[in-house]
């Protein structure tokens, strides 16, 4: 029936992806716009979210039709998109519209922006973030088309939004933690709404709308430790093997085998850096019977030991890269 939802993930399943979701490097800026003002934003190479505070508006992409902005509408735009916000009652033709800016604004880079003269008359969070779906894949890295859904002042995702935004501002202590927990709790509402949206943004999530790719993927991320075979996987979703590879590719770009790899050795290198574990018990934990063939494939990944990895993370855990961000650098390089 027209309107009905699409079949989708399960909320069992969706539960499960929802409790691997981890929420780093977010940087956001608040952007205040006078009537008839317009803000260039730069490139970044991370997916960037903007939430709507009060006021109407746009936000323009080349070969995309306008996002229309009004209090609490949440976008996801793609990475590597160049694009910019108005403040006007009307979409105004990309090429129409003049640099308000001599360079394209970063987001993220300033606590405040603002633009143009008088009163503001659209007001927005916007800035950068990494959200990882399960240890190994970034959720919006493939995304080709923005994210748009509209909540309303019920869902309180305003105040969220403003206690992130605040925790960056005030610097203090734990404060980058406490607004990347902040965020994930806005995703997490996003997340939600896949169940019963009808938007568009939600099928062109292959994860979203395939519900035994989403299954077996919900069970390689929650349970790394386990045998996970392609026919075990296959066989836990009820398809055949050959269908089971053909639609798991097509979601994910890589073989299920390659995927679980990623999965595991992002799993090891986070109970590395916590430090409770031998380096045999990690190998466990990351589903390897053999230490030395647990070591030989996390060399490959992170091109050293495991003793080694976990000597430097304990040595200098201010400087050296996270784990989401060596095996999201390495997904790239892949």
């Amino acid at each position: 029936m027209a309107g009905e939802p699409f079949w989708r993930i399960s909320r069992q399943d969706l539960d499960e992806l929802m409790a691997t979701l981890d929420v780093t490097s977010v940087r956001l800026s608040q952007c205040a716009l006078a009537a008839d003002a317009h803000l260039a934003v730069a490139r970044t190479a991370t997916s960037t979210i903007h939430y709507c505070f009060r006021g109407t508006g746009f936000i323009l992409l080349d070969d995309e039709a306008p996002i229309r902005l009004t209090p609490h509408t949440l976008a996801i735009v793609p990475p590597g998109r160049a694009m910019t916000i108005t403040a006007a009652e009307y979409p105004t033709p990309l090429r129409s519209v003049g640099r308000h800016n001599d360079s394209d604004f970063t987001l993220g880079m300033l606590q405040r922006h603002t633009v143009g003269q008088g009163e503001p008359s659209l007001v927005l969070a916007c800035g950068p973030f990494r959200a990882n779906y399960g240890p190994a894949l970034d959720l919006f890295a493939s995304l080709a088309t923005p994210v748009v859904e509209r909540f309303d002042v019920h869902d309180q995702l305003d105040q969220v939004m403003s206690y992130a935004m605040a925790e960056l501002t005030a610097q203090d202590v734990g404060g980058s933690a406490m607004s990347a927990a902040l965020l994930k709790l806005v995703l997490l509402a996003l997340l939600r709404r896949c169940l019963a949206s009808n938007n568009a943004w939600v099928e062109r999530f292959s994860i979203l709308s395939d519900p035994p790719i989403a299954r077996a993927f919900a069970a390689m991320t929650s349970r790394p430790s386990v045998p996970h075979t392609v026919q075990s996987l296959s066989q836990a979703v009820g398809l055949s093997r050959s269908a089971f590879m053909a639609r798991f590719s097509a979601a994910f770009g890589e073989s299920p085998m390659s995927l679980l790899r990623r999965v595991r050795m992002r799993h090891a290198a986070d109970l590395l850096t916590a430090n409770a574990l031998s380096v045999d018990q990690v190998a466990l934990n990351a589903g390897y019977q053999s230490r030395s063939s647990f070591t030989r494939t996390f060399r490959r990944y992170y091109d050293c030991d495991p003793s080694e990895y976990r000597a430097r993370a304990q040595r200098a855990p201010g400087d050296s890269a996270s784990s989401t961000d060596i095996a999201m650098e390495e997904s790239d390089a892949a």
